[in-house]
Formats: structure tokens, C-alpha cells, sequence
């Protein structure tokens, strides 16, 4: 497979729920209650597993705790889906986030490099 990713992605390990999907043309998807575990994270986006099916090209609001004081409210909208055994990987797209985004991400990777 080629590599396609912009940003390096680093390993995280962080539990969320999925509560409500939606689309830029008020289409939502509400009560999903799908529980989530991100496994990287780049500043451009974010991986994770699920066993629940999700659609593509849809969006969600993620709040990232990537430290014990850094927190990112971000939404990535959903690009990518892969089957991995009973589960499914998802790659996302960070697509509103904070200006911050930058310092936070190279922050936490110089704390997994020391």
C-alpha cells in the first residue's frame, strides 16, 4: 500500500464515544453511541478502532486529551475504512480545530520521543 498520509502520525492510546455523525447539508445522525479508540494521531488527523460500522464522508466533534493539560476540541470528518478482523479502522481528517493544533501536536511528540 502507498503511503498517502501528509503529516507523521504518532501513537496514542484514547478512549471516546461517537454520540452524533452529520453533514455539511444538515443531514445528521444522532444516538450512535459507538465507542472509539484512537490509535494515532497526526496534525492533520486521526486513526482509530471501532467495531461499530460508521459512514464515510461524514463528521464528528472530538475532544483529544493528549497530555495530562492538553486538550483539543476538534471536528475530522471520517475518509477511510478498513475491516481488521472483528473490528474496522478509520481514518480521519482534522477539519476545524484550533490554532493551536500545531503546538499541541509537536508538544506531544517530543514527549514520546524522550
Amino acid at each position: 500500500m502507498i503511503e498517502m498520509r501528509r503529516e507523521k502520525r504518532w501513537p496514542a492510546k484514547l478512549n471516546l464515544e461517537i454520540s452524533n455523525l452529520f453533514k455539511q447539508d444538515h443531514v445528521k445522525v444522532e444516538n450512535i453511541n459507538a465507542p472509539i479508540e484512537v490509535i494515532d494521531v497526526s496534525k492533520a488527523g486521526i486513526g482509530f478502532r471501532s467495531a461499530s460500522v460508521l459512514p464515510m464522508g461524514y463528521y464528528f466533534n472530538a475532544r483529544l486529551t493528549l497530555a495530562e493539560n492538553d486538550s483539543l476540541n476538534c471536528v475530522v470528518r471520517i475518509i477511510r475504512q478498513q475491516k481488521s478482523g472483528d473490528d474496522y479502522i478509520y481514518g480521519c481528517e482534522i477539519v476545524g480545530t484550533a490554532s493551536i493544533m500545531d503546538y499541541v501536536i509537536n508538544d506531544y511528540a517530543a514527549s514520546l520521543q524522550k
